[in-house]
C-alpha cells in the first residue's frame, strides 16, 4: 500500500490518495490518508493528473519510425530531405524513411519522385512515407524488388514512372520490404512505449494489426507475449484493423472480439480504413477539391464492403472504428451505421468514426442521432489551419473540425494518430483549447473550441468512455485503477497559449513508476 500525499489533484479538493494492488482505494486528505498504514510518497505539492489516454495511434509503427529514418524535421525543402538521406544510405539494406510533407517546400512545390530518390542512390532500394501515412514513394530500385507489374488495386492507385504510391497501392512496396520478426515487433513497443511513458501517457488504443507487416498474427503474438510477460508500460485496447470480410471472421472464429484480454492488451474495435487525408488530397470529399478541382479522393471500400464488415462485427460482438476524413466517405459511413443499426438495434454500441475532420451539418445531426463517437486528433489544427481553406469550399469549412459541436452532442475522444504526429498531449489540449497553430496561424473557428477542462476529459475520462473503461480508468477515484501522472504546473491555472510548455515529471502504471523525467 502507498500513499501519495501533498498533491494538487485535477478535478479535486483532496490532497491524497493510497493505491494497493495497482488501484486506487482511497481519495482525501493528507490527514485522512496518514490514518492509513503504508509507504509514502511525497508529491510535493505537484499538481496530479489522471494518466493520459490516446484514443487513435499505432504504436508499433510508432515504435518502428524511431528506427528508420525520421524525415519531420528535414522536410523544409526537398532538396534538404534528399541530402538527409544521403546521409542513411548502406548499401544492401533498404533505406526506409517518413516525415515529409511537400506542403512545407519551401523549393519545389509538389510530391517527391522516383527520380529525386534515385538521385539519393540507384543501387540501394528506398521508400519514404508522407506524414500521413496514405502516400509513399520509391526509386527505381524498391520498384523493381517488388515487382511492379501493373497489378490492379483496389482502394487505392500508383504511378511507376513517378514512383508514387496511394492508400492500398502503399502494400504493393510495404510487402516487398523486409518483414520484421516477432520479436523485431516487440522491440518496437517497447520503444514506443518509453517515449510515451514521458508524454504522460498510460493508455493508447492503438491500431497495430497491419502497421509492421501484412501477417496481423505475427503483431497479435508480439503484443500478447509482451502481455504475457508483464512488459507492458501501456494499456492496449487494440483497434484491429482488417482489410477483407474472410480476415475477419478468421480473427472472430478464433475467438477475438471486443473486450477480449486484461488490463494491460485488450482487443477493442473493428478499425477500418475508409480513405486518405486531407494533405495528400486521397481523402473522399462528396464535391472536388477546391484548390484542385479534377480530384475527389480516393475510397478505400465500396459501400458494399463497408456494409457487409460492419454487419458482421456487430453481430458478432465487435465494436466498429472507422477511418473518414472527407465528408463524401462520411456519407457511407454514415449510410452503413444507420443500415445496420436500423437492422439490428443495440444501444450501447459505442461505435465510432476516427477523424471527423470534413463534416457536413446534416452529418453532424446524424452523428448525434446514431450516439457515435468521435476520435479527434486536436494536434492536426496545427497543420491543417494552413490547408483548410485551400482544400473545401468555405461553407464545407464552416462545419469541419467541428469539435465543440461533437462534444456537446455526442462522445468525443483525443489522439494523436502517432506517428502521423508526436503524441505530445500537453500540446493537443491546447490546440483544442487554442484552435490556433504554434506559428499564430488561426484561430480557426474559436467558438468551435474546448474548454480546458473539456480538453484535459478528451485525453482522460472520455478515452475510457470510448473503450467501454470508464469505471475502471481514466479518473482520479477509488476503484480506478492507479494510472496518473505528475505536471510541474496546472493545466487549468497556465496561460492557454503556454499548456504545451508544461513538464511531464513522473508518470505512474498501476502504482508503478514508469517515467522520471531526469532533466529538471
Amino acid at each position: 500500500m502507498k500513499i501519495y500525499c501533498h498533491a494538487h489533484i485535477y478535478d479535486s479538493d483532496a490532497t491524497a490518495f493510497i493505491e494497493d494492488n495497482g488501484k486506487i482505494v482511497f481519495v482525501g486528505s493528507d490527514d485522512e490518508a496518514f490514518q492509513y498504514d503504508g509507504e509514502k510518497v511525497d508529491l510535493k505539492g505537484k499538481y496530479v493528473y489522471p494518466g493520459f489516454n490516446d484514443s487513435h495511434m499505432h504504436v508499433v509503427n510508432y515504435g518502428k519510425s524511431l528506427k528508420n529514418v525520421l524525415l519531420t524535421e528535414h522536410t523544409s525543402s526537398l532538396k534538404g530531405m534528399l541530402e538527409e538521406l544521403k546521409k542513411h544510405v548502406k548499401i544492401g539494406q533498404w533505406l526506409i524513411g517518413r516525415g515529409w510533407n511537400h506542403d512545407y517546400f519551401q523549393d519545389v512545390q509538389r510530391f517527391p519522385t522516383r527520380e529525386d530518390l534515385d538521385s539519393v542512390s540507384q543501387d540501394v532500394p528506398i521508400v519514404i512515407t508522407r506524414t500521413c501515412g496514405h502516400v509513399c514513394v520509391a526509386n527505381s530500385k524498391a520498384i523493381e524488388l517488388a515487382n511492379i507489374n501493373g497489378q490492379e488495386v483496389n482502394g487505392g492507385s500508383y504511378d511507376v514512372e513517378t514512383g508514387l504510391f496511394r492508400e492500398n497501392a502503399t502494400f504493393l512496396m510495404y510487402d516487398a520490404l523486409p518483414q520484421p520478426t516477432v520479436k523485431d515487433i516487440k522491440e518496437y513497443i517497447l520503444l514506443a512505449q518509453e517515449k510515451l511513458n514521458s508524454y504522460g501517457i498510460t493508455s493508447v488504443q492503438s491500431d497495430d494489426f497491419l502497421s509492421a507487416t501484412s501477417n496481423y498474427k505475427e503483431a497479435l503474438q508480439a503484443l500478447e507475449e509482451l502481455q504475457q510477460e508483464h512488459q507492458l508500460t501501456i494499456r492496449i485496447y487494440e483497434q484491429s484493423q482488417f482489410l477483407d470480410l474472410e480476415s475477419l471472421k478468421e480473427f472472430i472464429s478464433n475467438g477475438y472480439h471486443t473486450g477480449v484480454g486484461d488490463e494491460y492488451f485488450k482487443i477493442g474495435p473493428l478499425k477500418m480504413l475508409g480513405d486518405g487525408s486531407l494533405g495528400a488530397r486521397t481523402a473522399l470529399l462528396s464535391k472536388p477539391y477546391y484548390d484542385a478541382p479534377d480530384i475527389i479522393g480516393i475510397p478505400v471500400y465500396s459501400q458494399e464492403e463497408l456494409n457487409a464488415m460492419f454487419e458482421y462485427a456487430h453481430h458478432h460482438d465487435m465494436q466498429i472504428a472507422i477511418h473518414a476524413i472527407g465528408d463524401g466517405i462520411l456519407d457511407w459511413v454514415l449510410d452503413a451505421y444507420e443500415k445496420v443499426l436500423k437492422d439490428y438495434p443495440k444501444e450501447d454500441h459505442r461505435h465510432g468514426v476516427v477523424h471527423c475532420q470534413i463534416t457536413r451539418a446534416d452529418q453532424l445531426e446524424k452523428f448525434k442521432d446514431m450516439h457515435l463517437h468521435a476520435y479527434v486528433q486536436s494536434l492536426f489544427i496545427d497543420y491543417d489551419n494552413h490547408i483548410i481553406h485551400q482544400r473545401v469550399d468555405p461553407n464545407t469549412a464552416k462545419t469541419s473540425y467541428n469539435f465543440k459541436t461533437l462534444y456537446e452532442t455526442t462522445s468525443l475522444s483525443n489522439g494523436s494518430d502517432c506517428p502521423v504526429e508526436e503524441p505530445v498531449v500537453l500540446k493537443g489540449i491546447q490546440l483544442a483549447v487554442t484552435r490556433t497553430s504554434l506559428d499564430g496561424t488561426g484561430p480557426y473557428l474559436p467558438e468551435q473550441a474546448l474548454t480546458v477542462k473539456e480538453a484535459i476529459d478528451s485525453y482522460t475520462k472520455d478515452g475510457a468512455y470510448a473503450s467501454f473503461e470508464e469505471n475502471i480508468k481514466g479518473q482520479i477515484k477509488a476503484g480506478m485503477y492507479c494510472d496518473f501522472v505528475v505536471l510541474n504546473q496546472d493545466i487549468l491555472k497556465t496561460d492557454k497559449n503556454c499548456i504545451k510548455d508544461i513538464q511531464v515529471l513522473q508518470t505512474y502504471i498501476g502504482g508503478k513508476k514508469v517515467y522520471e523525467n531526469s532533466s529538471l
